[in-house]
């Protein structure tokens, strides 16, 4: 049965670092796309990263320059590296995947306006991993 599970988060500081790891179980297609999605207490589940089709990767602007997202294709695993982290950056963080172009589509525009996502916007999410920062 297709899932994802996530990892990787924790608690540190602020301008400390994290790396989140989110693998997709039993899909095989080669058009899957990976996205990273934050919810703080309070607020909407956003658009944080996403690596769509064969390359195109997409950023929140609250995180450019500070996240980078990668993928192991044969893995069928995305990584989040999360540098300089801020106190905004607090929150569960879920990976999602999907491999239809319509939904890979609306995840790329989803992070690139910084739009919010509903927990079933996408066909599969992970259950989260907490990622806390603290001064």
């Amino acid at each position: 049965q297709a899932h994802v599970a996530e990892s990787g988060g924790g608690s540190v500081q602020t301008g400390g670092s994290l790396r989140l790891v989110c693998t997709v179980f039993g899909v095989t297609s080669s058009d899957l796309c990976i996205g990273w999605f934050r919810q703080a207490p309070g607020k909407e589940r956003e658009g944080v990263a996403s690596f769509v089709g064969g390359g195109t990767i997409s950023y929140a602007d609250s995180v450019k320059g500070r996240f980078t997202i990668s993928r192991d294709p044969a893995k069928n695993t995305a990584y989040l590296e999360m540098n300089n982290l801020k106190l905004e950056d607090t929150g569960m963080h879920y990976c999602a995947a999907a491999y239809s172009f319509p939904e890979c589509n609306r995840m790329q525009t989803t992070v690139n306006v910084g739009a919010s996502a509903k927990a079933t916007e996408f066909r599969l999410w992970g259950q989260g991993t907490q990622v806390t920062v603290s001064s």
